[in-house]
């Protein structure tokens, strides 16, 4: 997909203009600034919604249009110039030049005792190399965040915010993977997809002893603008708190709420076309959906041959998300990707957030350098131009969101011929409260196709997870089509989580 951004001209907004010209009055917090309070950005978005849409300042002068990916990594922020450094606040803020895929300028804001002041570009806080150095008024694409995570003697990157409305985090020991948008418009629209910008930042100077961090963002696209909050908590698992205030331009009616993006090339149960020494290639394996009647579902991800969209209705739902739930090395057996290391992402809704759906689009890619996965919640009403909607969830960065306690969950999916024009699926399921099932008994299987037949299904104890193997055939005669639905019972009540699965031919 093309990612087409753009972004409504906000110049002539007075706090747009706030800040200091002299870098070290940025860095120092002694600049006077412009007040700043928690209505600020949602104001700066209303406001922005009433105006006809512009298109950004996007022009890069000589020598960094036309940036390579390792051509724009040599255009390095001086970790001495990064704000907050020395400060001993536990959190330093180390910026992005502007070129390669991130032409747009971002004004980013340092909020100190509820003054905003703009944080000026200094081509000094970069190595540039022998390019010219653009003005100040040439600003920056984006921030990373800093923290000692893993080791108190060293800050690690723990947040970033780069591109669009993009940004990755990573708890304790683990590596970027996928990432969360703040809005989804269109997304698989065959128009093409809108993809808003996050147009400006303001980052709260955080206390002494502090262990979150506070950033406002302004998005804006043609056909809606917003306000964000982020509440940054590093730890085991990254906790985002995410307050959200979306204003649409025009009518909204293929949104998506709390996107989350990632990438899915093969693993067991789709490689059919895959030439590849190592066992599996993804940032997440599958989508899970807590819903609002307790049931838990699991459906694992595939790299189709065409265009796949997934629509999951829900009222209010508990919870959904992007895991990566094998983490162990020789799932991947890749030293340099180190896929067992990447994030689970679990979104959290806080309060009902009504009917709706969640969505899964598969794409198709025949390369990991491309994010080809995308789900996020759309409501089932659309979006009305005049209106405010708000959105309040939590983000969990972390290995594996545990889920529903008393259910065992699938930790294997594989796929394979079965005879000539069959096919053999065999899943296993492992966790949960396995006792309650007696021993020497075997769970009932809920197994349905919404298209084909099924035979020899069969239930049989797995010694090495310590649950339980179900394999079975479909035959999908003509269809092209089916969808897969299993579950394990025990006297009527469920003992695993639901596994569904799409398959095409």
């Amino acid at each position: 997909m093309q990612r087409r951004t753009a972004l409504l001209a906000l110049a002539a907004l007075p706090l747009m203009l706030a800040g200091s010209r002299d870098p070290a009055s940025a860095q120092s917090g002694q600049a006077e600034g412009q007040p700043f309070s928690d209505s600020t950005v949602r104001d700066l978005a209303r406001e922005a919604a009433r105006r006809p849409y512009r298109a950004p300042e996007a022009d890069l002068p000589a020598g960094f249009r036309d940036l390579g990916y390792d051509a724009y990594r040599d255009l390095r922020f001086n970790a001495e110039r990064s704000l907050w450094r020395g400060a001993d606040l536990g959190f330093q803020v180390r910026l992005f030049h502007r070129g390669f895929l991130y032409a747009q300028k971002v004004d980013i804001h340092e909020v100190v005792d509820r003054r905003a002041r703009l944080i000026p570009y200094d081509p000094s806080a970069f190595t540039i190399g022998d390019r010219a150095g653009p003005p100040a008024a040439f600003g920056h694409a984006g921030f990373r965040l800093h923290h000692p995570l893993n080791d108190q003697a060293v800050l690690d990157e723990v947040a970033v915010f780069l591109g669009a409305s993009y940004f990755r985090a990573v708890g304790r020991n683990l590596a970027y993977g996928l990432s969360a948008r703040g809005l989804a418009i269109k997304t698989a629209d065959p128009a093409g997809e809108e993809f808003p910008v996050f147009r400006a930042f303001w980052l709260e100077r955080p206390h002494p002893g502090a262990n979150s961090v506070v950033v406002h963002a302004l998005l804006d696209s043609p056909s809606a603008t917003a306000a964000f909050r982020f509440t940054i908590r590093p730890g085991d698992q990254t906790v985002f708190d995410v307050q959200s205030a979306i204003f649409p331009r025009v009518e909204l009616v293929a949104s998506g709420i709390a996107p989350l993006t990632s990438m899915f090339l093969f693993a067991p149960n789709d490689r059919a076309a895959t030439d590849d020494y190592r066992n599996a290639v993804h940032d997440s394996d599958g989508l899970m959906i807590a819903t609002s009647r307790g049931e838990q579902l699991w459906r694992p991800l595939q790299n189709p041959r065409d265009l796949q969209v997934s629509q999951f209705a829900e009222v209010n739902p508990r919870g959904f998300g992007l895991m990566q739930r094998r983490r162990d090395f020789e799932s991947y057996n890749d030293l340099e990707a180190r896929y067992e290391r990447r994030p689970s992402l679990w979104v959290e809704p806080i309060a009902d957030w009504g009917p709706g759906s969640i969505q899964l689009v598969e794409i198709p890619t025949d390369g990991e350098i491309n994010d080809n996965i995308v789900a996020f919640w759309r409501p089932e009403q659309p979006m009305k131009p005049g209106e405010e909607y708000n959105f309040v969830y939590r983000l969990h960065w972390m290995p594996v969101f545990p889920g529903h306690a008393a259910l065992a969950q699938v930790v294997g999916t594989r796929q394979g011929a079965a005879g000539r024009n069959g096919r053999l699926f065999v899943l296993d399921f492992a966790g949960g409260r396995a006792g309650a099932v007696p021993e020497g008994t075997l769970p009932a299987l809920d197994l349905s196709a919404g298209a084909g037949t099924l035979r020899h299904a069969v239930v049989q104890p797995n010694p090495e997870t310590g649950g339980w193997r179900v394999h079975f055939e479909l035959l999908p005669g003509s269809a092209r089509l089916s969808e897969l639905r299993a579950q394990l019972t025990h006297e009527g009540r469920p003992v695993s989580e639901t596994w569904l699965y799409r398959w095409t031919a």
